[in-house]
C-alpha cells in the first residue's frame, strides 16, 4: 500500500455494501476522502443521503470534516428502480445501532452553505475538485462510484474543463457475461445505463470492478466471526451461533452483514454475501497488493442502451473486434476501460480486524 494519500470523491447509494465502502474510505490511511455524494439506486435518494450521513457519523468521518452532498434522485432518462428485495425499504434493512435518520447530528452532516441551504452533489464535487487540483498545482482526484453513475455523468457533461483534474473513474458495476438485475445486466449499470456510457466515453481512464470479481470476495463465517471477536476463527466456535460482538461498532457491522447474507441467500442462493462496493475503494487504496495486474485487462467497453432483453449489459470487447479502437486513448475512440477480473482474496479479506 502506498503511503501517499490519494484524494478520493466517493459517490454512493447506501445500501449495505456501500456502508462498508464508506468505512474503508474513511479509515484506509492512504485515502484522503474529500466528500461523499449520494444518488438514487439501492433505495430512494432521500434514504441514501441519510444513510450515508448515518454511516459517516457512526464510522467517525464527521470528525474529519467530511460531508454528504445529495445528488440525483432519478436516472438521466429511465424511471428510477430500487433494490428493496436486497437492501430493505430504506436501504439499510436489519442494521442495528446506527444513528437514526432524523438525528440532528446526522442531518448536520448533510452539507450546507452559509445560508443554511443544502449543497448539492455537483456543487460539492466542483468545489472539492478545484480546491484539490489547484489548476494543475495540486493533485488529481480519483472518483469512486458505488451506485448508478448519474452524478458523475452530470459532472462530466457540465464541467468538461475539469476532466484534466480527474485521475480516474473507478466504478463498481457491470459484468462480463452475467447479471444480477437481469440475465445480463448488473444493477448499478441497469439503473443508469446512459450515465454509464457517458462516463465510459469521457477521455479519462476508467476502471470497472464487475460482478466477476466482487463475487470472489464474500464474507464467510470465518470472516464474520473474526469481525465480531477480533481474533477467533470458526474452528474455535463450538456451535452454529456467532460469538458476541466485542464493541458496538462490530455489532452494527455484524447486523449489516447478517441481513445482507439472508437476502443474498434468498434471492441468489449465495452461502456468503459479496462485498461488491467495498472493492472499488479497496482497488484504489490497495492496488496491486490485492488486485494483481495480470488479472486486469484494458478493453473497449460499451453499455447496451436499446436492447429489449439486454438493456444495461456492459459489452466488453474481449476479442478486439473493434479494431479501430486505440490502445493509447481513453473515451469514445479508445480502449476505454480497465476491467478487473481477479483479486487475492487472502490479502484483501484476511487482514487484521
Amino acid at each position: 500500500m502506498s503511503s501517499e494519500r490519494i484524494p478520493v470523491w466517493l459517490d454512493v447509494d447506501p445500501g449495505h455494501d456501500d456502508a462498508i465502502a464508506i468505512m474503508l474510505a474513511i479509515h484506509l490511511p492512504n485515502i484522503q476522502l474529500l466528500g461523499i455524494s449520494t444518488t438514487h439506486g439501492n433505495s430512494s435518494a432521500y434514504h441514501t443521503t441519510r444513510n450515508a450521513a448515518r454511516c459517516l457519523l457512526a464510522f467517525g468521518g464527521s470528525k474529519l470534516g467530511i460531508r454528504v452532498y445529495p445528488g440525483a434522485s432519478e436516472p438521466l432518462i429511465l424511471p428510477a428502480r430500487y433494490a428493496l428485495n436486497i437492501h430493505g425499504p430504506d436501504g439499510h434493512g436489519g442494521v442495528e445501532s446506527l444513528p437514526e435518520a432524523d438525528d440532528p447530528a446526522v442531518l448536520e452532516l448533510i452539507a450546507k452553505d452559509k445560508y443554511g441551504e443544502t449543497i448539492r452533489a455537483l456543487d460539492g464535487m466542483l468545489s472539492h475538485v478545484k480546491q484539490t487540483w489547484k489548476k494543475g498545482a495540486g493533485k488529481k482526484v480519483t472518483v469512486v462510484s458505488c451506485g448508478p453513475m448519474t452524478n458523475i455523468a452530470l459532472f462530466i457533461s457540465v464541467y468538461p474543463e475539469l476532466l484534466d483534474a480527474i485521475e480516474q473513474f473507478v466504478f463498481m458495476g457491470g459484468a462480463v457475461g452475467l447479471g444480477n438485475k437481469s440475465a445480463v445486466a448488473e444493477f448499478n449499470i441497469l439503473c443508469g445505463p446512459h450515465a454509464a456510457q457517458i462516463v465510459l466515453d469521457a477521455p479519462v481512464p476508467a476502471v470497472m470492478i464487475p460482478l466477476n470479481v466482487t463475487h470472489q470476495a464474500t464474507v464467510t463465517r470465518d470472516i464474520h466471526i473474526k469481525l465480531l471477536s477480533g481474533s477467533k476463527q470458526a474452528s474455535d466456535i463450538s456451535d452454529e451461533h456467532l460469538p458476541s460482538a466485542q464493541t458496538p461498532l462490530r455489532h452494527t457491522l455484524s447486523t449489516l452483514i447478517s441481513f445482507f447474507a439472508e437476502t443474498y441467500k434468498s434471492v441468489f442462493g449465495f452461502d456468503a454475501p459479496p462485498l461488491h462496493d467495498a472493492l472499488a475503494v479497496a482497488y484504489v487504496a490497495l492496488g496491486k497488493d490485492v488486485f494483481p495486474e495480470a488479472q486486469s485487462r484494458r478493453y473497449r467497453v460499451d453499455v447496451e442502451l436499446t436492447g429489449q432483453h439486454t438493456l444495461g449489459e456492459t459489452v466488453v470487447d474481449v476479442w478486439g473486434y473493434r479494431n479501430e479502437c486505440s490502445d493509447s486513448s481513453w473515451g469514445s475512440e479508445g480502449k476505454n476501460c480497465v476491467v478487473v477480473l481477479g483479486l487475492d482474496v487472502d490479502k484483501g479479506l484476511q487482514r487484521p480486524a
